[in-house]
């Protein structure tokens, strides 16, 4: 929906549309896309600099509390992959979001695909079985993280 979108509909004006979704309004990127923007982000800055800016900036809290659970679910379990492949101790702010999951598990597009094409769940099977423990965790189906492009 873009921000012109609800006066086509109704009879709100313009500038009250642009003004309620300057505030109100936020755009939420495929899951696939935010965990490519990640593991972008984590390549670019290095892992310390990207854990010290999720910490500070809060923003594994923002998500949760915006019920946006797959993205939230995504950068503390990141942030624990990095301080295990970096002997860093776990940070415990997030404690409380450490002690849930995802109901289902979430497994790469590409693995969807390979299961629909070959008409299989065996890519399924094989993508757990790889999978980041500190990912698996949330019931996301992660095997790599630095592979990115």
């Amino acid at each position: 929906m873009t921000k012109h979108h609800p006066n086509k509909k109704s009879s709100v004006p313009t500038a009250d549309a642009d003004n309620i979704c300057s505030t109100k309004c936020e755009y939420r990127s495929s899951f696939e896309t935010f965990k490519s923007n990640i593991c972008h982000q984590v390549k670019d800055h290095g892992d310390y600099d990207f854990m010290i800016d999720v910490l500070e900036s809060d923003r594994i809290r923002r998500l949760y509390e915006r019920k946006w659970y797959p993205e939230a679910f995504y950068l503390p379990a990141m942030l624990d992959y990095l301080s295990r492949e970096n002997d860093i101790p776990l940070c415990t702010k997030y404690s409380d979001i450490r002690s849930q999951k995802l109901s289902k598990p979430v497994y790469p597009a590409g693995v969807l695909l390979t299961c629909d094409v070959l008409k299989s769940d065996e890519p399924k099977r094989a993508a757990e079985e790889n999978a980041i423990p500190e990912f698996r965790r949330f019931n996301i189906i992660k095997s790599e993280i630095r592979n990115v492009i």
